[in-house]
């Protein structure tokens, strides 16, 4: 039977990937540097192997029988061309039927985010690809901003007023998986996905102060100030922490806003929303 490669299965978005492929009843090659945490996670559901992007000698048992890969940059690799070797590995190997990559919703105009470039690379490899945008995750609130709500009840994110078109990486997950699950149905595409509504950070620290019964504030910081919060205080990488600045700076310029149909479109119900996400994550904020 064919097999669908996951990288990133241990993180949000590959977990759900995962779990919607195995509930699709896909045969499943878990892909990630920690197996120990794959097989405890996934018990005998999937295959689990070692795999690293930057480590070509693990390319070829991970790719043993797969025919759909997904793939999701870890966010530690800056550089576009840290994907390219496994990108041309999948071109060698012939019979790959799609390749899907988590990018960015608007990176098709924006060559700034690395995820431009490697959705080019994929498509000049001549792989049958769907490339899935979304818009930013809901689990930026639960998890990287989680410490600022949890212990100071403030959202420390450098946007001002702008939109955000958030999405339940759990419906990313599930969009994926199907288009992973009917790749004849989906060759040559890309799924710009966002929630169904665009809000601003006062309307998250609103609503999450309505759900957790205390007072969020949004501290609306200037972005330099953001950035040296991050990695002086927080101790974030340097990279990612400039990669999350550039991310914030196009939702300032509106980036962020746009909502589209797309996830109901294809899954025939409408995606999650901000409340429903924080309703069902409470345990994220105490």
């Amino acid at each position: 039977m064919s097999k669908v490669m996951v990288t990133g299965a241990l993180g949000n978005v590959g977990g759900y990937v995962a779990q919607y492929l195995i509930k699709n009843g896909q045969d499943i090659v878990a892909a990630d540097i920690n197996v120990e945490a794959l097989q405890e996670k996934y018990g005998d559901q999937v295959k689990s192997v070692y795999f690293n992007f930057t480590d070509a000698k693990t390319f070829s048992v991970a790719l043993r029988d797969v025919d759909r890969v997904f793939i999701m940059r870890p966010p530690q690799l800056g550089q576009p061309q840290d994907l390219k070797p496994f990108i041309e590995t999948l071109k060698s190997k012939g019979g790959v039927k799609l390749v899907s990559f988590l990018s960015l919703i608007g990176v098709e105009y924006n060559p700034i985010p690395p995820h431009h470039k490697i959705e080019k690379y994929i498509e000049q490899a001549g792989l049958s690809y769907c490339h899935i945008r979304p818009s930013f995750f809901m689990q930026n609130i639960s998890g990287i901003h989680a410490f600022e709500i949890k212990h100071f009840d403030r959202i420390v994110v450098p946007v001002k007023a702008a939109l955000t078109s958030f999405i339940d990486a759990e419906d990313i997950g599930e969009i994926t998986a199907k288009v992973l699950s009917e790749p004849d149905k989906h060759q040559n595409r890309a799924y710009s996905i966002t929630g169904p509504e665009a809000i601003d950070y006062y309307a998250v620290s609103q609503i999450l102060s309505e759900e957790l019964g205390r007072k969020i504030t949004y501290a609306n910081p200037n972005p330099s100030l953001a950035k040296k919060y991050w990695t002086e205080v927080r101790g974030l990488d340097r990279e990612y922490a400039k990669v999350m600045s550039m991310l914030y700076m196009m939702t300032r310029w509106g980036a962020a806003k746009k909502t589209t149909t797309t996830f109901e479109n294809v899954m025939h119900k409408k995606p999650q929303t901000f409340r429903q996400f924080v309703k069902k994550n409470l345990s994220a904020w105490d």
